[in-house]
């Protein structure tokens, strides 16, 4: 690998440990309602696991309410049976069209616990960018090694790639500063 396929390589795998920490943040309820909170549910729908944003339409009418309308009227049981299944902590009110899902305001003790997870999931996110570093800098070795590039080049590549791991820790603290303070928020 030479110096820009290293740090290609780098900064697309460290992107992609920056979107898996916001796809797990979008998903972490605070005291409103969001669509989030129900999109990665898996509805079993004629016998294979289907995202719920694929077979219904998600919408909030009220900061308190998450109304989900299935495109096929006779999966809403289904759909039901998964959000009483998930994590997610609420219960759906179903009149046979729709569901209705009311989103009651959080209590300081499970707000704690909400910021306490989203520091868990943020630490997550910068151990995966550091060691995505830490692989970059080897290839950047192994190339000085394998007389790809010289000690200078190494050098200024394993600048660039520490560069790019402030960058991208910088990026993974700010969301989790943001979704604390949205937890901690009434």
């Amino acid at each position: 690998m030479d110096a820009d396929e290293i740090l290609m390589d780098c900064e697309e795998r460290m992107e992609k440990a920056a979107s898996v920490l916001a796809d797990q943040l979008k998903g972490l309820r605070t005291g409103r309602a969001n669509p989030g909170l129900v999109d990665s549910i898996r509805v079993d729908y004629y016998g294979s696991p289907t995202p719920l944003k694929q077979l219904a339409s998600i919408s909030v009418p009220e900061p308190q309410q998450i109304l989900i309308r299935p495109f096929d009227a006779s999966a809403i049981g289904e759909i039901a049976k998964a959000i009483q299944a998930s994590d997610v902590g609420l219960s759906p009110n179903n009149d046979g069209k729709m569901i209705r899902l009311n989103v009651p305001p959080l209590s300081t003790e499970r707000r704690k616990q909400l910021v306490s997870r989203v520091k868990e999931f943020a630490e997550e996110a910068r151990v995966s960018i550091r060691n995505i570093r830490r692989d970059a800098n080897k290839h950047a070795d192994t190339a000085e090694k394998d007389k790809i590039m010289s000690e200078d080049e190494r050098d200024t590549v394993k600048d660039e790639i520490q560069k790019l791991t402030k960058k991208y820790e910088g990026k993974v603290n700010d969301s989790a500063d943001a979704k604390e303070k949205d937890v901690m928020d009434e």
